[in-house]
This record gives C-alpha cells, sequence and structure tokens, in this order.
C-alpha cells in the first residue's frame, strides 16, 4: 500500500487548486486528508454537514464528493477573496451553503443547530470554542481535524497549543477518539 490517491479526483478540484495556488492561500489541507474527507462523508446519507473554515474550497469539493443528494453542507469563512474561489467553482452545488463570517461568531449564533459531520479546519470550533463545536455534533456524528502533526507553517509556539488540543481532546467523555499519524496527522471523534 501507497500513500497515493489512486482515485478520481472530484470535478471542480484541479480548477479550484489551480486558483488555490495563484491566490497564495497555503493553508489548504492535503489530498490524503481530502480523501478521508470524502469517505467519511459518504457514511453519513441524509446528514447535516458543516465545515469551519472554507478556504478556496479544496477540501470542501471533496466533501461535497462524498455526499449523498440529501444532505447538505454549511461552510464557513472569514475571508472572502478565498471563499469567492469556493463560490465560483462550487456556488452551483445546491446542497452547499457558503456563509462569509466570522467561524466564533458563527458557532456562537448557531449554537442550536446540530450535525451529522464537522470538519474543523480553522481556530474556531478547533483551538477556540472546541465545547460549542463538539456540543452541535448529533450522537454518532464525526469531528474531524487535521495538522496536528508538525507544519512547516506552524508559528512559534504552536507545537505547544496543539498538544494541548490533544491532551483536551482525549479528556472529552462524550467522544471516542482515533488520533492518526498519517496525513498532517488527523483526528477522528465519534460522539456518543
Amino acid at each position: 500500500m501507497t500513500n497515493e490517491i489512486n482515485q478520481q479526483f472530484p470535478v471542480a478540484y484541479l480548477n479550484i487548486d489551480s486558483a488555490t495556488k495563484a491566490s497564495g492561500f497555503d493553508m489548504a489541507s492535503d489530498v490524503l486528508t481530502c480523501s478521508l474527507l470524502r469517505t467519511l462523508a459518504a457514511t453519513k446519507p441524509s446528514s447535516n454537514f458543516l465545515e469551519l473554515g472554507t478556504g478556496t474550497g479544496l477540501s470542501t469539493s471533496w466533501i461535497l464528493d462524498g455526499m449523498d443528494e440529501k444532505s447538505t453542507l454549511t461552510s464557513i469563512d472569514v475571508e472572502d477573496k478565498f471563499l469567492k474561489i469556493a463560490e465560483k467553482h462550487l456556488g452551483n452545488d445546491d446542497r452547499l451553503n457558503l456563509v462569509s463570517t466570522d467561524g466564533g461568531e458563527w458557532i456562537e449564533k448557531n449554537k442550536d443547530k446540530k450535525f451529522d459531520y464537522i470538519f474543523a479546519d480553522t481556530w474556531h470550533g478547533k483551538y477556540l470554542l472546541l465545547d460549542e463545536a463538539i456540543a452541535m455534533l448529533n450522537t454518532g456524528g464525526l469531528y474531524i481535524i487535521d495538522d496536528m502533526l508538525p507544519q512547516p507553517n506552524w508559528p512559534e509556539g504552536h507545537h505547544e497549543k496543539a498538544i494541548r488540543l490533544i491532551k483536551e481532546l482525549e479528556s472529552h467523555e462524550d467522544l471516542y477518539l482515533t488520533k492518526q499519524v498519517w496525513a498532517t496527522g488527523i483526528v477522528i471523534g465519534v460522539k456518543k
């Protein structure tokens, strides 16, 4: 077995990838992570999905590719410059609701909403408002984060924050947790 993705990429992925590189955005999830996101999405038919941190829509395209037609995805980002790339390439998908807002504000205003799948790929819902994000999961819902192994773009002191986050997740008695030393370091929790 190799780490290569020997599957078709989502239809919009290559165009989004080109636009992402041209935009200078360098915080996108890697292809291995995205492939897993699609596979996990396929396990949740007729579900509500949440992505905290759309970026340019690279991971969004993979999540959508795994979702069935009865599912919906709300994807949030505060950076309009990058969100416009996602809108251009994915905006015609009726299952997708792209929201331009601060993730923390969105979580605070939508605490009553429930999701079957949350990919937290930004500060809010991951390093900030973690408990609030996990409380938004339905029983059996997936909580997914990546970039938990040291990355070259991490600022000084971020390694310690990642270690604290893992310990905090491990202390959550309402989650079954799996830590994967693969791709960029993925953690998957399932709500009990």
